[in-house]
């Protein structure tokens, strides 16, 4: 019976407390630790190489600037309309992005850590989830490519055209004599770019010349050059404006020929 029981015991022992199972727990919380080390890494790196795109003193120099106001000016030779270019940094702040990225960071930090992190101490469990929550707020404060990982792509929308609306009125192009205001709007941060006409123009415009407008605009800044994107843009309105309001003798410059770049 002594035998017996002997032999149970070990089996037991051999279950629960064989080394295989802890270096199987100790390799899994190894590589989740250095998959988030890594993705951490490879998100960081990727922002701070593309920061030059998100500034519009890198992206968009005063030499840009000259050429695209060139463009504006060859197009309203041709048309009574009026052409704005507007260029910003971003539309919005987005401050929910900095805190979806703290709290994005906690729950994957906590979880690829889990075995570092001291549970059984309540004290450092805290400390260490608000260094992960700092660690990923700041680093959505300090780059905006960072922060673009956590903003959604109706968000992005959603706050691009309320801004080009904002543009659209602050600017007067909706006081034109024959309404026929035309803005083209570039937010970096929420890569978008938007045309918006006055109702002169969309009474006779189908909106799908205007798509293709935008298009014609993003594909230039996909190609590395919001200068190219918005010297095309402005062409192809101005085409489109000197076939539908052509220039007149009485015509006078209602806006002034010039192009908006501004950092926020």
């Amino acid at each position: 019976m002594g035998t017996v029981l002997a032999t149970t015991l070990g089996a037991v022992s051999e279950w629960t407390g064989g080394p295989a199972g802890l270096d199987v727990w100790r390799i899994a919380a190894i590589v989740a630790s250095a998959v988030f080390a890594a993705l951490v890494a490879l998100l960081v790196v990727r922002a701070a190489l593309r920061q030059r795109r998100y500034r519009v003193v890198d992206t968009f120099g005063d030499e840009d600037r000259a050429a695209v106001r060139a463009a504006v000016i060859d197009a309203e030779r041709r048309t009574v309309g009026e052409i704005l270019p507007v260029v910003v940094e971003r539309s919005d702040p987005h401050p929910a992005a900095e805190w979806l990225a703290a709290l994005t960071f906690v729950i994957v930090g906590s979880a690829a850590l889990a075995a570092v992190v001291p549970w059984t101490r309540p004290a450092l469990v805290v400390l260490s989830q608000l260094v992960l929550g700092g660690a990923g707020f700041g680093l959505a404060r300090a780059l905006p490519g960072f922060k673009r990982a956590f903003i959604s792509e109706d968000r992005a929308t959603a706050v691009a055209h309320e801004q080009a609306l904002q543009e659209f009125y602050a600017h007067g192009l909706h006081r034109t004599e024959g309404a026929t205001g035309v803005l083209l709007f570039v937010s970096l941060l929420e890569h978008r770019a938007i045309v918006l006409a006055d109702e002169g123009i969309d009474s006779r415009v189908h909106a799908e010349f205007w798509a293709d407008t935008d298009d014609v605009v993003l594909d230039g800044i996909r190609r590395g050059s919001v200068r190219d994107g918005l010297v095309a843009g402005v062409r192809r309105a101005g085409e489109l404006l000197a076939e539908h309001f052509p220039w007149q003798r009485s015509d006078r410059n209602e806006i002034p020929d010039r192009v908006i770049a501004r950092r926020e």
